[in-house]
């Protein structure tokens, strides 16, 4: 007869085939499920809870002088700043267009003399000089001629190392100095106690600065500017009629702003108050700026696009510069007489105008005074932003106001929120 399992097999068998039989498995994979449909269930809940159900701000009536004075004062400013700079200073209702197409030309007008004991009479065609650039202009006010030929003879007194008493002083194999003006020969000039050149003789003598010519101070100088504003398709230029206004005016300031006809001697009194720096400025040449800005408002009406001019010294003054002082260049002439070169070399001095022309149109547009306005009123819940940290962190009661602003709800069968 047969023993039950139970005396034939020890206790650690027993467990071990009980733990392997189809009815503990089941219940061992009954009880997983379980367990995990429970998780499921509380996960879905919360899920669900999120997903339909949102939490809102919580409003809280701060009863609070201080506070509110500070809330009030701060969406004033902001007000302030809104409506006064935004939308009426900076034009917050228009579109604007800063693409400014801009041609200008400069036609000048006037006669001078130069010299002393031998006066020369000189017109425009000498004293423009380039007669074309591109928005600036060149009035020769002083200048030192030099006629000159290909030869030999001694060097310039301002060379420091061409003075000389004897040849060995003036070898050809010596370094020769920067400022040099022409190829050394090596020899001593006994006349002239200076080193001997071959190049343009005589060389140009520019230690004495010759009075510079007055009469340019009557030179007028007629401003043409042309503009467009392509995105609204304006046109428009700074001689404004065909009166015979504008071809008698001469600028100033208050009187004629918006005539585009200058006169030298008033561009030099504008830039500077010192009558012995606008004296310097003519014998020295200088750099002068004439800004032409147009800002038109559309909204009052094309005609109302006006230029406005303003006046400006670009270069140092004399009694600062020391180094490098005034406007000047040079340029020469050549020709040829049987067979020999010549040539005027001319130290140029004179006024440097330099023209620069700005501008910026608007018009009125709906789409960007919307965005202006919703722009202001994002803006203003920023005073809200300051006084909830007021009150939450730096009031005295900050502590009770965070515990009503912040409370918190609870979940649907008792689940509580994080």
């Amino acid at each position: 007869m047969s023993q039950p399992i139970d005396d034939k097999c020890p206790r650690s068998c027993q467990l071990f085939l009980y733990a392997f039989t189809p009815t503990h498995i089941k219940e061992v994979i009954i009880g997983l499920l379980t367990t995990y449909e429970s998780n499921c269930r509380s996960s879905h809940s919360r899920i669900i809870y999120s997903t339909f159900y949102f939490s809102a701000p919580r409003i809280v009536t701060i009863k609070s002088y201080p506070i509110a004075l500070t809330c009030r004062f701060i969406q004033l400013l902001i007000f302030i700043y809104a409506v006064g700079y935004i939308m009426w200073y900076k034009c917050g209702y228009q579109d604007r267009d800063s693409s400014l197409t801009s041609s200008v030309t400069l036609q000048v007008r006037g006669i001078g003399v130069h010299g002393n004991e031998s006066q020369v009479t000189l017109d425009n065609a000498d004293y423009i000089v380039p007669p074309q650039e591109n928005d600036a202009l060149f009035i020769m006010t002083n200048l030192i001629s030099t006629d000159q030929k290909r030869t030999f003879c001694g060097e310039s007194p301002d060379v420091k190392d061409a003075h000389c008493t004897s040849d060995q002083q003036c070898q050809v194999n010596r370094k020769y100095p920067a400022r040099s003006n022409g190829r050394w020969t090596g020899r001593c000039s006994p006349t002239e106690k200076l080193c001997e050149i071959e190049g343009w003789c005589p060389v140009e003598n520019d230690r004495k600065i010759p009075a510079p010519i007055f009469d340019s101070l009557n030179y007028t100088i007629a401003l043409n500017n042309f503009i467009e504003f392509t995105r609204f398709g304006v046109r428009r230029k700074n001689i404004l009629s065909e009166s015979p206004y504008f071809t008698q005016c001469h600028y100033h300031p208050k009187d004629h702003k918006f005539c585009p006809i200058f006169r030298l001697g008033d561009l030099i009194e504008f830039v500077e108050d010192n009558v012995t720096e606008r004296s310097e400025m003519l014998k020295f040449g200088c750099v002068i700026r004439l800004k032409v800005d147009w800002m038109c408002n559309l909204d009052l009406g094309i005609e109302e696009c006006k230029p406005e001019y303003s006046l400006g010294r670009l270069d140092s003054k004399f009694t600062e510069e020391q180094f490098s002082i005034g406007f000047n260049f040079r340029y020469a002439s050549h020709w040829n007489v049987k067979n020999e070169s010549y040539r005027t070399l001319i130290k140029a001095f004179g006024i440097r105008l330099i023209v620069t022309v700005n501008g910026e149109a608007g018009r009125f547009d709906l789409f960007v005074l919307t965005l202006n306005i919703g722009s202001m009123i994002g803006v203003l819940g920023l005073a809200t932003v300051i006084c909830d940290l007021i009150a939450l962190y730096f009031s005295a009661q900050s502590q009770h106001y965070r515990q009503q602003k912040y409370q918190s709800d609870q979940f649907p069968n008792g689940l509580s929120s994080n």
